[in-house]
């Protein structure tokens, strides 16, 4: 470990708290940690350039779950549940931009809809039947009805008449959130050491003996961040979820304003300006993209551009600008994971693709318990 005098005084010495990761849970968490502790010294480490998971490749997506979601959900798990998991989603999404605000965050309240396609019968009068059991069951938290029906006015092809619209929905620009909050970090003397991956840990009666993949140093307490890759400090209880995404290059003239959700929210697309962004197909092959390695896979490519051409745009012509993938962590349970792991060491984890709007919540709630 080749480190001055300086470097050790400044950040590797009297360290308090070390957050692993600085996507939207990491970042939240150290400037929660701020609030509570002004004297304190805390340290983010990041192991890629940029958060290595989905904090800065996610769709930016602000909501709570599509209807066919949450009916799902309902039939997973209790009623409570699936209500105290919205109300941690929309408390989540009023935290994210209280913090940041609306105009840094590019928010766009557009509203989402959700559309069934026509092979999709099943579901579409499934949601049909259950939207008004759902606007019931959501009406303590949201004070009117959430879901109501709507007649598409976009021109989409191949899919069902009405699509299930939901106000509450918007856009946001997941560049300049990031940006906004590390700025605030940096404002509140917080240090980031990016590249820096851990490799091992020990928790003492001193403290967390951390190594990374340069130095050791010691912790007074340490918390984990890693969602997607949190799968080993876990054992097992959060598995890594590949999405795969594309981007269209500026479409003339492009009508379509929104959050979109197709197919249980496993496709999802939204306009950025008069571009489509369109990602999802994680259940063609669910085995394949549970993994942490970052990639496409023409199978999935293909169904996204296929649905593109025949679905959302199909009398449109259109380039594909980019393409590129996120890592998510998931589980048996859609429950976040804020667990003291050992004396010193936190996790807040498994944010079960809602990052957005689960991750300043979830980010708050791991300071506050250590």
């Amino acid at each position: 470990m080749n480190v001055s005098y300086w470097e050790l005084k400044n950040w590797f010495t009297n360290v308090d708290y070390t957050v692993v990761g600085s996507g939207i849970v990491g970042l939240h968490t150290a400037l929660r940690l701020r609030e509570r502790f002004p004297q304190s010294k805390i340290l983010v480490l990041e192991k890629g350039i940029l958060p290595e998971g989905a904090s800065t490749k996610n769709a930016g997506f602000a909501c709570f779950g599509s209807l066919s979601e949450i009916i799902e959900d309902l039939k997973n798990y209790s009623e409570e549940d699936v209500i105290q998991l919205i109300q941690k989603r929309w408390n989540g999404l009023q935290l994210l931009r209280k913090r940041i605000g609306d105009a840094a965050l590019d928010y766009k309240p557009y509203g989402g809809y959700e559309l069934f396609l026509k092979e999709d019968e099943s579901t579409y009068a499934e949601c049909l039947q259950k939207l008004p059991f759902v606007n019931e069951i959501l009406k303590p938290l949201f004070r009117n009805d959430v879901f109501a029906k709507e007649v598409d006015r976009f021109d989409f092809k191949g899919i069902h008449e009405y699509l299930i619209f939901n106000p509450l929905e918007g856009q946001i620009d997941t560049g300049n959130m990031m940006q906004a909050l590390l700025k605030e970090v940096i404002t509140n003397n917080i240090l980031i050491l990016n590249q820096q991956t851990v490799t091992d840990f020990h928790d003492t009666d001193e403290g967390v003996q951390l190594q990374t993949n340069d130095f050791t140093f010691t912790s007074k307490k340490v918390l984990f961040a890693t969602n997607g890759f949190a799968g080993a400090i876990t054992e097992g209880a959060v598995k890594p979820a590949r999405a795969q995404v594309l981007i269209t290059e500026p479409i003339p003239n492009l009508d379509i304003k929104g959050t979109f959700h197709i197919d249980g929210g496993y496709y999802y697309f939204r306009n950025i300006g008069d571009r489509i962004l369109f990602g999802g197909g994680r259940n063609l092959d669910f085995e394949g993209e549970t993994t942490s390695e970052f990639g496409l896979t023409e199978k999935i490519q293909n169904r996204l551009e296929q649905l593109l051409s025949e679905v959302i745009l199909p009398n449109t012509e259109y380039t594909i600008a980019h393409r590129w993938s996120g890592i998510m962590g998931l589980g048996i349970h859609k429950k976040p994971i804020v667990e003291q792991l050992s004396q010193n060491v936190y996790c807040g984890v498994r944010l079960g693709g809602m990052g957005v709007a689960i991750g300043s919540l979830v980010g708050q709630e791991l300071a506050d318990l250590a």
